[in-house]
């Protein structure tokens, strides 16, 4: 990243900040309404002992359930590109299911496996597991038919077209699901708690809530955004280490339409 990529967003953040500030200056609106950024940061200081537990909780459930997510989504997505059948039969399904609302299926979670880290864990892994698997069917179809076909020729197997041209060709659309992912992931964690979770940052809100400690739920959705921005910066750092090759191509082709290259 260079500067031109962080001062715009960075600019934005503190023009909202002092923003901000301002309102509540002009307003007079007590703390439980609107705190200052200052207040907001205090509070994170002052109940440290109670948020530090909650972040590691909430990270602990994000990061199994994605892992969890992950592997299951390359999974199907292998198989549904490995038997097409299976593919006609399963991606209709896999789309339906993103109409059943996961508020709705949180409490059965809870009443099937009780409260604790099991539920959460799977709100998160229903939050990630339809992005994992749609980008990486994506990108296992999206190879290069004449690359595929320079192989068969060759008489190469199945499995060695598949290792070499397809898995390869669906890589950049798999990191994609995967940043796409990390940014529900948080999220979905947090929504698992808040429907009846024992511990994180999502049972920290709601309780911060009900005591009209607004500031307290302020620092609350910072970090779980902070933590949401941290994994995807990972995942796009992972993502450039993981393919030089795709991003030499693209820059190439951008100096190429730029009339440098």
């Amino acid at each position: 990243m260079n500067l031109r990529t962080i001062v715009p967003p960075a600019t934005v953040i503190v023009g909202a900040i002092a923003a901000w500030q301002l309102i509540v200056v002009a307003s007079g609106l007590p703390p439980f309404i609107l705190p200052s950024p200052a207040q907001v940061i205090a509070a994170g200081v002052d109940t440290w002992g109670v948020l530090g537990p909650a972040i590691l909780t909430t990270l602990f459930e994000t990061l199994l359930g994605l892992s969890i997510a992950v592997v299951l989504g390359v999974a199907f997505a292998g198989a549904m590109d490995l038997v097409p059948l299976l593919r006609r039969a399963i991606y209709p399904l896999l789309v339906a299911s993103q109409t059943v609302q996961i508020l709705a299926v949180a409490p059965l979670l809870i009443i099937w496996f009780g409260f604790g880290l099991t539920p959460n864990i799977m709100v998160v892994v229903l939050f990630t597991f339809f992005p994992m698997t749609v980008s990486t069917v994506d990108g296992l179809t999206s190879a290069d038919p004449d690359y595929i076909g320079l192989l068969r020729s060759m008489r190469a197997t199945r499995r060695q077209i598949w290792r070499t041209v397809r898995l390869p060709a669906a890589l950049p659309s798999f990191f994609s699901g995967l940043r796409l992912s990390v940014t529900y992931s948080v999220v979905a964690a947090t929504i698992g708690e808040w429907v009846g979770g024992s511990g994180g940052l999502g049972l920290y809100m709601l309780r911060s809530k009900n005591a009209l400690q607004t500031d307290q739920v302020f620092i609350a959705m910072l970090i779980t955004t902070l933590l949401s921005i941290g994994l995807f910066l990972l995942v796009f750092a992972i993502e450039h280490l993981a393919l030089p090759w795709y991003y030499t191509a693209r820059r190439r082709e951008q100096w190429e339409e730029q009339g440098i290259y």
